[in-house]
C-alpha cells in the first residue's frame, strides 16, 4: 500500500514538476525575448495570464489525464476539477515559475549586456590607438591644405573650393572617426565631399545616380557606417559607361535609415564585399545595434547590390 502511494505520489509530482518546466522555458525563450527584450513591459504583462493558463492546462493534461488513464485517480477531487477552481488555483501554483524564468531572462540579459558593453570598448580602444597612430600625418595634411586654400582663393576660387572640401574631409576623419556615434548631418556631409572629390577624378566621365530622400537634423549614427559601401562603389564599379550606371540611395524615415547602393563590377573583377573591413563593420554594426539592423547584399550578372537598414538615434 506505502509503495502504491508513493508511486501516485510521484507520479503527480512528476506531472507539476514538468508542467513548471515547461512554462519556464516557454517564458524564457518566449515571451521574455518577444517582450522583455524590446522593453515591451505592458505586452510582457499581458503575456503573464497566457502563461499561467498553459501551466494549468499542462498540468491538467498530465495529472488529470495522463496519470488517471494510467491509475484511475485523479489529483483533485471532483469539485475542484471544475475550471474556475482549477485555473485559478493553478495560477498561484504556477506564478512563480513565471517569475523565476523573467529574473533568470534578466540577470542573463545583464551578462550578456555587459559582455557586449565590454566589447565595445575594447573595440573603441583598439581604434583610438589605431587613430593616435595614423593622426600626424592627417594634421600635417590638413594644415599644408588650409595653407594651399590661403593662396589659390586670390587666384583660382574654383580649385581653392575643391581644396576648402577636402580639407573638411580630413577634418571629419580626424575629429569624427574615432567617436562612437555622429550626427547623421555630418555623415551625409561626408559622403556628399567624397562624391564631389570623386567627380574630379572621373572629370565628365562619372555615371552615377546619388539620392538623399527625407529631413534628418539632430538624428545619430554609427560613426562611418556608410561609407564603406560608398568607397565599394568606386573602388568595384563600373562609373564610366552611361549605360552601366551605378546608383546611390540614402533614404532617411522617421525611426530609421536605409542605404542602397547599385553597381555594374569591373570588368574581370569578381567582388563580392567580403574581406577585413566588410567584417569589421559587420561586426561594429552587431556590437552598436545587436540585431535590430539589416545588411544584405547580393552579387548576380556582374551586378553588385547592398542593403543597408539601420535605426536613428535622437
Amino acid at each position: 500500500m506505502n509503495f502504491v502511494f508513493s508511486s501516485l505520489y510521484f507520479a503527480f509530482n512528476a506531472g507539476f514538476v514538468f508542467s513548471i518546466f515547461i512554462v519556464y522555458l516557454l517564458n524564457f525563450y518566449t515571451f521574455c525575448d518577444w517582450f522583455l527584450n524590446k522593453k515591451r513591459l505592458l505586452f510582457y504583462i499581458l503575456s503573464i495570464p497566457v502563461s499561467l493558463l498553459i501551466f494549468a492546462g499542462v498540468r491538467y493534461f498530465m495529472q488529470e489525464i495522463v496519470i488517471f488513464e494510467i491509475t484511475g485517480i485523479h489529483n483533485y477531487a471532483k469539485k475542484t476539477r471544475e475550471l474556475t477552481y482549477y485555473v485559478r488555483d493553478n495560477f498561484f501554483f504556477g506564478l512563480p515559475s513565471i517569475i523565476l524564468s523573467a529574473l533568470s531572462y534578466l540577470f542573463w540579459q545583464f551578462q550578456e549586456t555587459y559582455k557586449h558593453n565590454q566589447q565595445l570598448l575594447l573595440e573603441n580602444k583598439k581604434a583610438e590607438l589605431q587613430m593616435l597612430k595614423s593622426q600626424v600625418s592627417p594634421h600635417f595634411l590638413f594644415n599644408t591644405l588650409n595653407s594651399f586654400y590661403s593662396q589659390l582663393i586670390l587666384k583660382d576660387d574654383k580649385m581653392a573650393s575643391d581644396v576648402l572640401v577636402l580639407s573638411d574631409l580630413l577634418r571629419y576623419v580626424i575629429t569624427e572617426t574615432d567617436k562612437e556615434e555622429v550626427l547623421l548631418s555630418k555623415e551625409i556631409q561626408f559622403i556628399q565631399n567624397y562624391i564631389h572629390l570623386q567627380k574630379k577624378r572621373f572629370e565628365d566621365q562619372l555615371y552615377l545616380d546619388f539620392e538623399i530622400e527625407g529631413n534628418y537634423s539632430t538624428e545619430k549614427i554609427l560613426s562611418a557606417a556608410l561609407i564603406h559601401f560608398i568607397e565599394n562603389v568606386f573602388k568595384h564599379g563600373t562609373l564610366n559607361n552611361p549605360d552601366k550606371k551605378a546608383s546611390i540611395t540614402i533614404r532617411v524615415k522617421e525611426h530609421f535609415l536605409e542605404l542602397s547602393t547599385f553597381n555594374y563590377n569591373v570588368e574581370g573583377e569578381n567582388y563580392s564585399s567580403t574581406g577585413i573591413g566588410f567584417d569589421n563593420l559587420t561586426k561594429r554594426l552587431e556590437y552598436a545595434y545587436k540585431n535590430d539592423f539589416v545588411l544584405e547584399k547580393t552579387a548576380e550578372n556582374n551586378i553588385f547590390k547592398t542593403y543597408l537598414k539601420i535605426p536613428l538615434k535622437k
